[in-house]
Order: structure tokens, then C-alpha cells, then sequence
């Protein structure tokens, strides 16, 4: 969806394409020189490659920056049903259009940056992870008095697969709202930190008009694929992740972000780790803080060989 909704500092990608993955057509936005080196950014569940136009331009200014819609999310293709390692297998096959890159993911699009450099390392020089650290052992405590914990038996997925189905219409989207704003104000619930006007401008990008008002471009079955985004998969990733690794850490507790003592704990199984804190930012520090993001993430490049 185009329109008429700006933000300071935001910027459209100069160029959008599609590549086919596993059957499937993948959005993919860039901004930069089409010339220089490549560098791709990777977003969270639920989110869309839109969400990198206030960071993506400011690396522009060195690299060739490339963001892409995940399957079933933004304006890439939904899919019968959603697995990790097709996630994953997109990813690579995006690296393989790129040839080897930097690699930078937020959330959920660290876990899977995480996962293609172990398993892909000739197409990764370098590797940020943006709070892409996985949850703690015990889940995430959500909003409204709900708990999402990373591991469920397969009675427990079914439960929450036929929920999905019954709330979403049988899978066929989310329930509109007479108004964008309504969507960006239903999204402030979940990511309260993030401001209205940001949010509204995400939501131009990553929502369509539908009878009845407006809904997420996004599957609500692409959760299904969230795992083995788990404590347990995720320590074992980082522990052979074989290029340097970035983690840009939020300074402010978010309810999505790690808390400590699990965040240190984890990211020293990494065996080439550096730190770094953005102050003023939670989970998404890219948004809150794109200048000092894309500062860390530059100065981390500078040196890549």
C-alpha cells in the first residue's frame, strides 16, 4: 500500500523486486549503490522489510542495503503452511541472488540470520544481531495477562492452531478495522514503547484495504513457523556461528527484549562476539534509535574482510 503518511527520516527503497524460494515469490526492497557491497537486513514476526526505512538509508550511504518480506509476511507470498527451515531456506536463497553478504537481523530475523550463517557460512561475512538473542527459558510475558512460552507439546500446538483458525476466519487474515490508525493503535498495545505516528506510517506499508476497513498484509498462520526459534535451538546456533558477531543490545527492559542474566549467558557461547548498548531504545532499537544503530552497525562493517 503507497499513501500519503510520512515519518522524519524515513525513505522508501529506491528499487523493489521479486525472487522465486521454494515455489514462492519473495518481496525484496533495496536502497544504495546497486554496485556495492551487499547488506541485508532481516525482520522480526509480524513485521515487514518496510520497518528498516529509517536504518536501511543510513547505511545506504556505504552499502548496497536489501531488505526482504519473510513468506507470508508484507508483500511476499502466503504459503499453505510455514516451517523454520523454509524460513531459513529463503534466506539463503536471497544470498544466493546477492552473492555473500553482511548480514544484519532484528527479533526473530536474528534467529534466522543466526541460523543461515551456521549452516550457509560461504554466503555471511558478518553477522548483527539487533535483540535477535531468543527468548528466555521461561517465555515472554505478554500483555493482558498472556504468556508466550517457546516450547509447546503437539496437543498444545494444535490447541493454538485451531484457536488461530477460529479467530481469523479460517485462516484467511485478521479481522479489519475501519482505519489504519485503528491498526496502529492495536499495535502500540503489543510494542507500547514505539510512537503512534511511527506506527502509522508502518501500517500504511504493511496493511491493505479490505471490505470492511484495513487488515495486516500478514498470514496469521505464519506464526506457526515462529520455532525452533527456542532457548535451547538458539544456544546451540550461537555456539558454531563462525564469522564475527555484532549484538546491539536495547538499554532500556522491553517485554520483548532478553533480560539479563540469560542475555549474557547466551550470547558468550558465541565464539567471535562483540557488544554494544544503544541507550534510550528497547526491543525495537532500530526504530527508536536508527542513528546510533546505524552508527554501531558501520563502524562493525568498517574493517570486514
Amino acid at each position: 500500500m503507497t499513501g500519503s503518511i510520512t515519518y522524519p527520516g524515513a525513505v522508501a527503497p529506491q528499487r523493489e523486486r521479486f525472487i522465486t524460494s521454494c515455489g514462492l515469490r519473495v518481496h525484496v526492497c533495496e536502497w544504495g549503490d546497486a554496485a556495492a557491497e551487499p547488506l541485508v537486513l532481516t525482520h522480526g514476526f509480524f513485521d515487514h522489510a518496510r520497518a528498516f526505512d529509517l536504518l536501511a538509508p543510513l547505511l545506504a550511504e556505504r552499502y548496497r542495503v536489501i531488505a526482504w518480506d519473510s513468506r507470508g509476511h508484507g508483500d511476499s507470498d502466503w504459503a499453505d503452511n510455514y516451517s523454520w527451515s523454509v524460513d531459513v531456506m529463503d534466506h539463503v536463497n536471497l544470498l544466493r541472488d546477492t552473492g555473500p553478504a553482511l548480514l544484519v537481523g532484528h527479533s526473530r530475523g536474528g534467529g534466522l540470520a543466526a541460523d543461515v550463517t551456521a549452516l550457509y557460512p560461504e554466503g555471511v561475512r558478518r553477522l548483527v544481531l539487533l535483540d535477535g538473542f531468543g527468548p528466555p527459558p521461561e517465555g515472554v510475558k505478554m500483555e493482558q495477562g498472556r504468556d508466550w512460552r517457546p516450547e509447546r507439546t503437539p496437543p498444545e500446538e494444535l490447541e493454538t492452531l485451531l484457536d488461530w483458525r477460529h479467530k481469523t476466519g479460517e485462516a484467511k487474515g485478521f479481522r479489519p478495522r475501519a482505519t489504519l490508525d485503528e491498526l496502529a493503535r492495536g499495535r502500540k498495545t503489543q510494542n507500547p514503547r514505539l510512537s503512534l505516528d511511527w506506527l502509522r506510517y508502518f501500517a500504511q506499508h504493511g496493511a491493505k484495504a479490505v471490505p470492511g476497513g484495513f487488515t495486516w498484509k500478514v498470514d496469521p498462520l505464519a506464526a506457526r513457523g515462529f520455532g525452533p526459534f527456542t532457548p535451547s535451538w538458539v544456544d546451540e546456533t550461537m555456539k558454531c556461528l563462525p564469522v564475527p558477531v555484532l549484538a546491539v543490545e536495547p538499554g532500556e527492559a522491553d517485554v520483548w527484549a532478553l533480560p539479563e542474566p540469560w542475555r549474557s549467558e547466551r550470547l558468550a557461547l558465541a565464539p567471535k562476539l562483540t557488544r554494544c548498548t544503544v541507550e534510550d531504545s528497547g526491543h525495537f532499537l532500530a526504530v527508536e534509535q536508527p542513528v546510533a544503530v546505524a552508527r554501531a552497525v558501520l563502524d562493525f562493517f568498517a574493517d570486514a574482510v
